[in-house]
């Protein structure tokens, strides 16, 4: 049967039996969250499924006692999809799903002008330390310390395109649970899906630097549209 002929023999049967398509998912908007974190700044980072490596990041505020759209790009999260966050395991190339802080920004290159947050600038000796045996785990460390080994941890100015400009994203951050990862970022993209952060293009990883506001409490959820790891239960 063509596909045409295929398509209205199936809505005739839909009508038959009486049952009415499934209505697509809406869109996230921070109104549907069941917390915002509190401040007035608010990026959602939301994908179709939890296996999904692609979907969408969108940077709220509030103006007026009303959520504000501000700008949306096209994002990328890990190799292997997204999971709930408290059940993470590090080397699982999964972005942990939760509502984090932002605690600082970084970058190889200068920050863009107008950047009002904390940022770090990269240089020949900064490390993030992913070894789950040091004092350091998840953490900046420059020089790298002496008991975090350099094969488990990442040398940030070896990532040109990606730490060109980035975000660290609080997950696992104030109090590290060792083995549940660490170096989950916002950052630019790369050549494909990431190893477990949220990347998105260039010019929007500029824009967000621009426009975060340490004085307005910015978080970010991540989630899925629907399902146990929904962007809305955080």
């Amino acid at each position: 049967m063509r596909p045409g002929v295929l398509a209205l023999a199936s809505a005739s049967l839909l009508l038959l039996l009486g049952a009415v398509p499934a209505r697509a998912a809406e869109p996230p908007r921070p109104s549907l969250l069941a917390d915002t974190g509190g401040g007035s700044q608010l990026i959602l980072a939301a994908a179709p499924r939890a296996n999904s490596t692609s979907g969408t990041l969108s940077w709220w505020e509030r103006r007026g006692g009303a959520w504000v759209k501000v700008g949306s790009a096209a994002a990328r999260f890990g190799a292997k999809g997204l999971v709930e966050g408290g059940a993470r395991k590090q080397g699982s190339y999964t972005t942990p799903t939760g509502l984090y802080g932002l605690p600082y920004a970084f970058g190889i290159k200068a920050a863009p002008g107008g950047t009002k947050a904390k940022y770090r600038r990269v240089g020949g000796s900064s490390w993030w330390c992913e070894d789950t045996r040091s004092r350091v785990y998840n953490r900046w460390s420059e020089p790298l310390a002496r008991d975090c080994r350099a094969s488990e941890s990442e040398r940030l100015i070896s990532y040109a395109t990606q730490y060109a400009y980035g975000f660290v994203v609080g997950f696992n951050y104030s109090k590290p649970v060792k083995g549940r990862g660490a170096g989950i970022f916002l950052h630019v993209n790369g050549r494909g899906a990431t190893a477990g952060c949220v990347s998105v293009p260039v010019d929007a990883m500029r824009r967000i630097l621009r426009w975060v506001d340490p004085g307005r409490s910015p978080h970010i959820a991540i989630g899925t549209v629907s399902g146990v790891t929904a962007i809305t239960r955080y």
